[in-house]
């Protein structure tokens, strides 16, 4: 599948504001998003070094990108 896609494919999908965790939290969930996001990120980001490129450095950002979101919303809504 190219870029454009899978861009194409996405453009077509409804935001259900909905947030997947690739494992179940042992307590607050926003920590858990955030985790596991920055879990993501740093894999994208061992990736990227050990293979460099375009399209690494691209999935290290937006995987950096969602581990920023995550962060912010535990910093304003986590208790």
């Amino acid at each position: 599948m190219t870029v454009r896609q899978l861009h194409h494919l996405l453009r077509g999908l409804d935001d259900t504001r909905e947030v997947v965790v690739g494992r179940a939290p042992a307590g607050d969930v926003l920590h858990a998003v955030w985790r596991a996001a920055e879990d993501d990120a740093l894999a994208a980001y061992d990736d990227w070094r050990q293979h460099p490129g375009r399209h690494g450095y691209l999935a290290y950002r937006a995987a950096a990108d969602r581990a920023d979101a995550a962060l912010e919303a535990l910093a304003e809504y986590g208790v």
